[in-house]
């Protein structure tokens, strides 16, 4: 049977006191690292997402001036029917080197920022789990 002694108010201030030292040593600093981790990967799929948004863009821009040019092209065609003839493929071909180099570029650089990020992440979270495991564990893993 289970007597209702003064060792019942004991063990009631110990419980107390184990929960307080958890949530101060252990569970308050994790849920802080993991929030600023989160804030960290939200601002980079940000940075990643304007970046596409920016190539996107840029890619408009780039057919816009394709276009363009291909207008200007056809309009000297009919103005200096053999010398334009030439000078309209050398142009667009220039306008396609250029669209193709710039488009790869910023193709490039694009998966070049997102491995960066891909990277940082994978290099902090192996940081933030032996940390974590060493806190849980008490000893280095």
């Amino acid at each position: 049977m289970v007597s209702l002694d003064s060792t019942l108010i004991i063990q009631i201030i110990n419980f107390l006191i184990l929960i307080w030292a958890l949530n101060t040593v252990l569970y308050k600093p994790i849920r802080r690292i993991l929030s600023q981790r989160n804030e960290k990967i939200t601002g980079l799929e940000k940075n990643i997402d304007q970046s596409e948004n920016d190539a996107i863009e840029k890619d408009l821009a780039l057919k816009s001036g394709i276009k363009q040019a291909r207008e200007n092209g056809l309009r000297e065609k009919e103005a200096l029917e053999s010398d334009g003839r030439a000078e309209e493929m050398k142009i667009i071909e220039k306008i396609n080197e250029k669209a193709r180099a710039d488009l790869a570029e910023i193709r490039a650089r694009i998966a070049q920022e997102a491995e960066e990020a891909r990277l940082s992440l994978l290099k902090e979270v192996d940081g933030f789990a032996e940390d974590i495991s060493r806190r849980i564990l008490g000893r280095a893993v």
